[in-house]
């Protein structure tokens, strides 16, 4: 099995998809990997690095793509890189296609390509490993960055997030409990700051009670509910996207006007297309933007901006799979895990994803993991 691992072009993408420890696992199970050079620079590895793992380092990009069966990367190939693609190559990613262009995901099916979603590969139990260790880091970074957007010289309102004797914390509204909500929760409450958690699920808040805490108040993520919270918000911070479907729409630009002038908004949903109405992918060093007074950040790759840590923490979900199939084979693994069947968007260009199929009006081909 020949694997291949490009330099990530995507804006501001400083991740790598393999550390060399991980490459060095797969090569003594057999595996062949090709790394373009320069790929680990910004997460703080060498190229020597995977030249000691057994890896074989090269300098063209075309090269990656041509010698590999199998390619690994954080974000999907970019215009030039899908040039390299070729019918039956398998490309593992963070593809996001529900929030894809049809012309994007229309060309992928024509060239037969086999998509894997790093964000939708699910593990035994039925979660997303990638996601989730990814979701724990966009969580905890949220709350290193969302403090700051408050202040004056970045657009805020000059609020102090945890308070201070005699002055009152931000109050901070999370939509979405999930891994990434419950992270930023926690992470909030430990500096001090007035969190509400809202969620469609009450088995949802029930967790979120258990694990972040009973002092973080909780409710339903109605409409009313969520104009309610919006209204005395200093902080909002959006993360309700369902895995593998399209974020949805929670806050319209009319709510906006319900919200105290150079609030925020943080939409970490909008790698699947965001919850607000308002949101547009941003990237640093200008992350922000302003729409009717209301500061936006919606930065989709947020964990990028701690490369070391998030790709130290990738292969811990990653390895085993990619160690199954390279033992096994693509087709064997894939049609005897059902975790990485789900987490097949494409298979040679056949869309396997009933919702995915509906939403672009293609026949959907029902992969192993459904039969029965």
């Amino acid at each position: 099995m020949e694997i291949g691992i490009p330099k990530e072009k995507g804006a501001q993408e400083h991740r790598v998809a393999l550390t060399p420890s991980g490459v060095k696992t797969l090569v003594q199970s057999g595996a062949r990997i090709v790394v373009e050079s320069g790929a680990g620079h910004d997460a703080g590895y060498a190229d020597g690095d995977y030249q000691s793992a057994g890896a074989t380092t090269v300098y063209n990009r075309a090269e990656v793509f041509g010698r590999s069966e199998l390619v690994v990367c954080i974000q999907p190939p970019g215009k030039v890189a899908r040039e390299y693609l070729r019918p039956g190559h398998v490309v593992v990613a963070n593809w996001a296609l529900p929030a894809a262009r049809p012309e994007d995901f229309n060309w992928l099916r024509e060239r037969e390509i086999t998509a894997i979603g790093l964000e939708v590969i699910e593990n035994e139990e039925g979660q997303a490993p990638v996601r989730m260790c990814m979701s724990e880091i966009a969580g905890r970074l949220a709350l290193t960055v969302g403090p700051g957007l408050l202040l004056n010289e970045f657009g805020g309102r000059g609020i102090l997030f945890s308070g201070s004797p005699g002055v009152p914390p931000a109050s901070m509204v999370i939509i979405g409990a999930g891994v990434l909500g419950r992270a930023a929760a926690a992470t909030a409450l430990g500096l001090g700051a007035h969190v509400i958690l809202l969620d469609r699920s009450v088995e949802h808040l029930r967790y979120a009670c258990t694990h972040v805490g009973q002092s973080v108040p909780t409710m339903l993520a109605t409409k009313p509910n969520i104009e309610k919270a919006l209204s005395f918000a200093d902080l909002v911070l959006v993360a309700a996207a369902q895995q593998g479907e399209r974020a949805p729409l929670l806050i319209t630009r009319e709510m906006l006007k319900l919200m105290r002038p150079r609030s925020v908004i943080m939409d970490l949903s909008i790698d699947m297309g965001g919850c607000c109405e308002t949101s547009r992918p941003t990237y640093f060093p200008n992350p922000t933007y302003e729409v009717d007074g209301i500061v936006h950040f919606c930065v989709p790759n947020l964990p990028s901006v701690a490369a070391r840590s998030a790709t130290l923490a990738l292969p811990n979900a990653l390895l085993p799979l990619l160690l199954e199939i390279v033992e096994k084979g693509f087709e064997r693994a894939f049609a005897e895990n059902r975790g990485l069947c789900r987490g097949t968007y494409l298979l040679r260009g056949a869309c396997c994803k009933e919702s995915l199929a509906r939403m672009f009006g293609v026949p959907f081909a029902p992969p192993p993991c459904l039969a029965g």
